[in-house]
């Protein structure tokens, strides 16, 4: 596990193709979870199109060497190193076969062949592989794979890779085997098995070309009965590819299997997902909304992974992007049309709220990310650990970059965009340049701008004038683009305007949009959103016959990553919230309207002044709560404050404590003057009866635990206790046993009485054989709000040593560790730096465990130079502590850039 080496930088630079290429691999395990022997055989030739080599340079970690031959005969010309294995002197083209051991149950990594629960799995993204085998381990390298598993037959039943199954039987002494094939060419990291106690439900549908498939999802024997959502959600996914995109299955049969040791979400190996326990199991007792809707979104998002990700994959891990920002993005339509389909709802309603859940995700994270010492850009120049960059940049904000494709060539042309980009590149490794070209040759477009997007680091900033001449009845936008002060990270790839498509509708004062005719056309269009393309530091757009001073709706849904510069008035964004047709604005002019009396409040909690709420702001929210117009998904969302995280990070000095006190302070002050509203929704949507996981039912339930936490904010909460302890003990689902728990734990801390510690012993004891519940009642514990007198962290610690807790599973970890240090800032922040010198210990104690996720929460103090003084000190303190004993390089990477 120690690398205390300076470890090199990769630079994309430097990319050289590989000097060898590997056709075919067969493996042979021998599964033995204390010493598993791997019989590797691969078809190995000289690739014609790279400099020549000496020598074959494989790498390899944590394994055994046994022997070598080529073809067929024993080479003693092997030298094991420090990263592999050198095999010298070899010929132009010849079948390699190597011998190796390697020990599963000692890997608490869980990159590689590992062991849970009795069960072996793998995790080979991004390098994992050659911790199985010895193997040229990069994505550029793809060959066809046969496996053959052999295990004993009584502790491992069932044996399963990748492909299709081509024969299975039982062997002497209690053991038995599967052999499998992959007819496609894939990259090592795709690669997959699992062996152990399993059980499945299976389906068999028709793809749209009439074939046959077969469809299973694996898991533990108790876990059977928590897998309908998740078959039900890759059918929906396999028809929704079908439909969007013509995209069929191509093998036989589609595998997901449940583990609930696993670093990620999940994982896309050709036609054998393996998933995290959390993004597979639901039933409504155990899952809630959240849950069920992230389960439809990850299973889709492996599952689109087949053709985008694994059919067409990444030449180099720089391109990662060209999967993942790819994929999300498809993973986000897919969950738009789902959610519409099923709530019976328009299609627009239900993927703007959609579209405003994935926003407020971008710009809470991602947007941090481009502000702190950890920015790059969606295609990284650099990394020196791969597991670092799988960041909310490459993702979410390379998702923005393959949206705004859509937004401005339309649905059908970026069908058109993707439909080439098949069929020049199915089976190869590319990269993100060559996705762009293959838009811009679909769409006859001269992207070479574009390309920015890719390159540059940090958030762009649009800044907006208008002028309305009421004589020439024309109203000029002019836009200009830049950075602001951006993170030295980012700025040093900044070199040049950006392709902006920037969507705008002009609204009247009877709060109805206005026709759209820019100077030069011949009439107006019917739309009454136009997408401008910014492509110039500074651009003047000039709208004719425009009757009346209009009111500009900027950026619509969010048509490009930007933050807008643009100074409205408070009953502007009061118009615009209750007038706006772009759902998204709507719900932005809320934000905003919110966000500048929150920071205002907060310059008064931070030098000690009396606080006093605007009541322009809860008059504005009383529309929107009392507007049966608006579906209760929508409202619910528009009635979230933003999070605390989010107004520090809108602060040039962070004081979480201060941001803490005033949001408070709003609440509380939201839920008195509007008590009677409150308790009004509350009624309205308690609607008892069988749970459904629609998006419909969903929205009712979350205005209603709303509602809820709201009441729970009265000074005298005795009224929200007494309807939080009946939803809590009438609850038939997750969603409303744990929003009432969550408000009994917020009311006890206004003084509110035992039964929050009353409705958490008896939570334990119903859920106590449910891991993923248990998860939860730690995240429940570590979020609360606490006081000087009952601090959080003393809660966590003694949560440390519950039976239940355990460092080395990655969801316990982040469910009580992660809770408190990301998702409970006024608490995590404590002036007397308690929450620091715990994030330090626990980041060395996990890094000692498991690196990748040692680093993720060591990004959690990235940003520390923009907190008050005293935390500032604090920070540093406990980053130096860790880079002093830090032993991996993903965690020596983090807070050597975060210290730099």
């Amino acid at each position: 596990m120690a690398d205390t080496a300076t470890p090199p930088v990769i630079r994309r630079a430097d990319y050289a193709p590989p000097a060898f290429l590997i056709d075919t691999v067969a493996l042979e395990f021998d599964l033995v979870a204390e010493r598993t022997v791997v019989k590797n055989t691969m078809r190995v030739r000289r690739n014609p199109d790279a400099t020549r080599a000496a020598h074959l340079e494989l790498l390899g970690e944590r394994l055994e060497f046994v022997s070598a031959a080529i073809d067929g005969a024993p080479y003693a010309a092997v030298r094991p190193n420090e990263h592999g294995l050198t095999v010298e002197n070899v010929p132009e083209a010849f079948e390699l076969t190597l011998v190796s051991l390697c020990k599963p149950i000692e890997n608490t990594t869980l990159s590689g062949l590992y062991v849970s629960s009795g069960n072996f799995f793998t995790q080979c993204e991004a390098e994992g592989f050659h911790g199985i085998t010895y193997f040229l381990d990069r994505p550029d390298v793809m060959a066809t794979y046969t496996v053959t598993l052999r295990a004993d037959k009584a502790a491992y039943p069932v044996l399963l890779s990748n492909g299709n199954l081509l024969e299975e039987g039982d062997l002497p002494d209690g053991r038995h085997f599967a052999r499998w094939e992959d007819p496609f060419r894939k990259p090592c990291y795709l690669f997959a098995l699992v062996a152990g106690k399993l059980v499945c439900v299976e389906e068999r549908v028709k793809s749209g070309s009439g074939k046959e498939k077969l469809l299973q999802v694996w898991v533990e024997p108790h876990d059977l009965d928590k897998t309908r959502h998740a078959m039900d959600s890759l059918i929906h996914s396999i028809r929704w590819d079908e439909e969007r995109f013509g995209l069929e299955l191509d093998l036989d049969r589609f595998m997901i299997v449940a583990v609930s040791d696993f670093n990620m979400g999940a994982m896309e190996n050709k036609g054998l997902n393996i998933f995290n326990t959390k993004y597979v199991l639901a039933n409504p007792e155990t899952a809630s909304d959240t849950d069920f809707a992230n389960i439809e979104a990850v299973v889709g998002h492996e599952y689109f992974h087949n053709w985008t990700g694994n059919r067409v994959t990444c030449r180099d891990w720089f391109q990662l992007s060209l999967k993942e920002g790819l994929t999300v993005f498809r993973d986000q339509e897919f969950s738009a049309d789902m959610a519409g389909g099923q709530s019976g709802a328009s299609d627009e309603a239900a993927r703007a709220t959609k579209r405003i859940e994935d926003v407020r995700v971008l710009r809470q994270m991602q947007f941090a990310e481009d502000a702190g010492p950890m920015a790059h850009p969606v295609r990284p120049e650099s990394y020196v650990e791969i597991n670092n960059f799988y960041t909310m940049t490459v993702y979410e904000k390379g998702a923005e970059v393959v949206r705004m494709y859509q937004t401005l060539f339309g649905r059908d042309g970026f069908r058109k965009g993707m439909d080439l980009y098949f069929k020049r590149h199915d089976g190869q490794a590319v990269t993100c340049d060559d996705f762009r070209h293959a838009m811009a040759d679909a769409n006859g477009r001269d992207l070479t701008q574009y390309e920015r997007w890719y390159s540059q680091a940090g958030t762009p900033r649009v800044a907006v004038k208008t002028a309305y001449d009421a004589a020439q009845r024309s109203y000029r936008v002019t836009l200009t683009q830049g950075y602001g002060d951006a993170a030295p990270a980012a700025r040093e790839t900044q070199k040049g305007a950006l392709l902006i498509p920037f969507a705008i509708g002009l609204i009247g004062k009877d709060g109805a949009d206005l026709p759209l005719r820019l100077e030069g056309e011949a009439s107006a269009t019917p739309a009454t959103t136009r997408v401008l393309e910014l492509t110039e530091t500074t651009q003047t757009f000039t709208f004719v016959d425009v009757a009346e001073k209009p009111l500009p709706s900027l950026l619509r849904n969010f048509s490009a990553p930007v933050i807008v510069e643009y100074d409205y008035t408070a009953e502007e964004l009061a118009f615009l919230l209750a007038h706006d047709s772009d759902p998204f604005n709507r719900w932005e002019a809320g934000q905003r309207l919110a966000t500048r009396e929150l920071l205002a409040l907060t310059g008064r909690a931070a030098t000690g002044v009396p606080l006093q709420l605007d009541d322009s702001v809860v008059a504005a929210f009383a529309r929107v709560l009392s507007d049966e117009s608006l579906s209760p998904a929508f409202r619910e969302l528009a009635l979230i404050l933003p999070s605390e995280a989010y107004l520090a990070e809108q602060m040039a000095e962070s004081n979480p404590a201060a941001v803490h006190t005033a949001r408070q302070f709003v609440r509380q002050r939201l839920a008195t003057a509007l008590r009677s509203e409150w308790l009004a929704v509350y009624e309205q949507h308690h609607a008892p009866g069988v749970y459904e996981a629609t998006s419909k039912a969903s929205g009712h339930r979350a205005l209603k635990n709303l509602a809820l936490s709201y009441l729970a904010e009265l000074d005298d909460p005795a009224e929200a206790v007494r309807l939080a302890s009946a939803q809590y003990a009438a609850a038939n689902n997750m969603t409303d046993r744990s929003a009432a728990l969550s408000a009994l734990l917020n009311a006890a801390a206004a003084g509110g009485g035992t039964q929050a510690q009353d409705a958490l012993a008896d939570f334990y004891r119903r859920f106590e054989q449910e891991p993923l519940v248990i998860d939860k009642w730690f995240a429940l514990q570590a979020t609360q709000r606490g006081s000087a007198q009952r601090p959080v962290i003393d809660t966590v610690r003694k949560l440390m040593t519950h039976p239940a807790f355990n460092l080395k599973n990655p969801n316990r970890a982040r469910s009580l560790i992660f809770s408190f240090c990301i998702a409970n800032p006024a608490q995590f922040h404590a002036e007397d730096g308690s929450g620091y010198a715990f994030w330090a210990e626990q980041v060395i104690a996990l890094d000692a465990l498991n690196p990748q996720v040692a680093a993720r929460l060591a990004r959690s103090l990235e940003l520390w130079r923009r907190f008050t003084p005293r935390l500032r000190d604090g920070m540093h303190a406990a980053l130096e502590k860790v880079a002093a004993q830090a032993k991996s390089r993903d965690v020596r990477e983090v807070v050597e850039k975060a210290l730099a």
